[in-house]
């Protein structure tokens, strides 16, 4: 059977490509540049692919950062600190996103004849993210398989699951952590400071590993 998964180059999505490619699905992976400050996210995606040996497309939607403005697209903005569940975190919100990406990965998973399309939503992102959201997710599963001929099923296996769970099952898997990227701010070194980076730090820490990324900030992984 063939799956396609959206690849952001973070944790949950590059966890969720080498679970799908061990259930022994003929693996295929999308990614999307959409203007965002980290796009750097998108060489590890591609190292990832290069790893596992799996086709990756990098679709080029820079103009989308003009359409939907956020603290992730636009330079102006600065992107905030704190945690995941602040308030201001909201700031990070890319309008209608996934819902876009969503649909051109749809577009892409129809024309390989793959009958699933995975992406890697998950418990931490509901109270902010709302395309990430259960709801979302079930009204997106329904429009997919009516919008096309062929059957394309939407999954998001990780839609209860916490970051450290995500993180637990991707250990198991072998995962190169030290190939994904999840700062927001897109520097040299992950900034320890932002949504994205305050909660990687978290899950690494809740699970007693260190986090093989570097860091500006000094961690304390005790």
């Amino acid at each position: 059977m063939r799956a396609v998964v959206v690849l952001s180059g973070g944790m949950d999505s590059t966890t969720l490509l080498y679970d799908v490619k061990n259930q022994g699905y003929e693996t295929y992976a999308i990614s999307f540049l959409y203007g965002q400050k980290h796009s750097k996210e998108l060489e590890f995606a591609k190292k990832t692919c290069e790893l596992l040996k799996i086709p990756h497309k990098i679709v080029d939607m820079s103009f989308f950062a003009d359409l939907a403005p956020s603290a992730l697209t636009k330079s102006s903005w600065s992107v905030p600190e704190g945690y995941y569940t602040d308030e201001s975190m909201k700031q990070t919100v890319v309008p209608n996103r996934n819902m876009v990406l969503l649909s051109l990965a749809t577009s892409y998973a129809i024309s390989l004849k793959a009958q699933k399309l995975f992406y890697g939503a998950h418990a931490g992102d509901h109270p902010i993210y709302p395309d990430c959201r259960k709801e979302f997710v079930e009204a997106m599963k329904r429009a997919i398989l009516l919008c096309d001929y062929h059957i394309v099923e939407l999954e998001a296996p990780y839609i209860d699951l916490k970051k450290e769970d995500i993180l637990k099952i991707g250990l198991k898997l072998g995962v190169d952590y030290s190939l994904t990227w999840s700062c927001y701010k897109g520097g040299e070194k992950a900034c320890g400071r932002c949504g994205t980076c305050t909660e990687r730090i978290e899950a690494f820490k809740k699970i007693g590993v260190k986090d093989p990324l570097e860091y500006e900030i000094e961690i304390d992984w005790d």
